[in-house]
């Protein structure tokens, strides 16, 4: 049996965490691998995904995500929940051990945050509209609301679409630089009425603005990847029927 492949990064070392592929699943067909999506898979491989995901991570934890909606919407965590009662939400966060935190990705960004003096932790699921919608500032005002302090919080920007492989329209652009003419540095000209987008480095750049005492990329592109990666627009691109979706995990030891 494969092992799920569990991504790390130093800057999140004092709490368990790990930003998951598509490596170590039991689905099958497009969605082969670690799928962790109930949406479109057999519920019984998505629930064992979980499970060999969590156990991955923190094994002794309750793995608890939101129904995504690309909102900046966050959730302050006191209890579990099971999946069929998940929150309308794109992040959460808590200060209470014993839980697992995580976001579903397939091209958006993962962000996974921790405070370590105050033992709080973060997880956003940042698309585009989240991410512009504000998604990170929120989770970190809540963090905040816990005891944390944004200067000595560390955040990290997982495994998501690059720019090399995100083309958008001027339309898409323009929502941007009109939010802040800055905004204009994240995208590379391409053929005409289009660009290249770089969700990671708009991600990244937006956490230090706030205020974020250390902030981390790990540089993985989901679309390029295919055999370690799900990806909305690589599936899109190939007509496929569906696609899957892989999870990024934090917990307090």
């Amino acid at each position: 049996m494969d092992t799920p492949e569990a991504l790390t990064h130093p800057a999140l070392a004092g709490a368990a965490h790990g930003f998951l592929g598509r490596r170590g699943g039991v689905s099958q067909g497009l969605h082969a691998g670690l799928n962790v999506s109930y949406s479109e898979d057999d519920p019984a491989h998505t629930a064992e995904n979980r499970r060999r995901a969590g156990e991955a991570v923190l094994p002794v934890a309750r793995l608890l995500t939101c129904y995504q909606i690309h909102s900046p919407d966050v959730v302050t965590v006191t209890a579990p929940w099971d999946d069929a009662d998940r929150p309308k939400a794109d992040a959460l966060v808590t200060n209470q051990r014993g839980l697992l935190l995580g976001v579903l990705t397939a091209d958006c960004a993962p962000v996974l945050f921790h405070d370590p003096h105050a033992g709080v932790i973060g997880a956003a699921h940042a698309g585009w509209k989240g991410a512009i919608g504000g998604v990170t500032d929120r989770t970190i005002e809540a963090m905040e609301a816990l005891g944390a302090n944004r200067a000595q919080i560390a955040a990290v920007v997982g495994p998501c679409i690059a720019q090399k492989s995100y083309e958008v329209d001027a339309g898409f652009e323009a929502r941007f630089t009109a939010e802040d003419a800055d905004n204009a540095r994240f995208f590379k000209a391409g053929r005409a009425g289009h660009g290249w987008f770089d969700l990671e480095g708009y991600v990244a750049a937006r956490l230090a603005a706030f205020g974020v005492g250390s902030v981390g990329m790990l540089g993985e592109d989901t679309y390029s990847q295919a055999e370690r990666f799900y990806s909305f627009r690589r599936s899109t691109h190939a007509g496929e029927a569906g696609y899957g979706r892989q999870i990024s995990l934090i917990g307090l030891r």
